[in-house]
């Protein structure tokens, strides 16, 4: 099952700032992890986040340096993207960690 992608405001400023190139990489990676975003501890794609961030998943496109830090809103099989940035020494995950307030 395909689950539906949303994109916070901020995860689309994020994505259209990425060059066209690497926005497709991204998207197609991010439509990948959508089939089963799950867990892995569930069976899915997904790598859970502790701390602060516990609650939502990452995937790293490591070539590229970018991580994309989701949250699964299960009621609505929904996988809301809340942050696609660099990783630049845990930034992204403080940009998370803000967004998902």
């Amino acid at each position: 099952m395909m689950w539906d992608v949303v994109f916070s405001e901020e995860a689309e400023k994020d994505r259209a700032a990425l060059d066209g190139s690497v926005q497709a990489q991204v998207d197609k990676v991010i439509y990948k992890v959508a089939q089963n975003p799950l867990p892995k501890s569930e069976g899915g794609y997904g790598t859970p986040l502790r701390g602060n961030l516990a609650g939502l998943c990452r995937i790293k496109l490591l070539k590229l340096g970018i991580r994309v830090v989701y949250k699964l809103v299960r009621t609505e099989a929904s996988m809301k993207i809340i942050v696609i940035a660099a990783r630049a020494d845990d930034e992204v995950y403080e940009m998370a960690a803000k967004r998902n307030q």
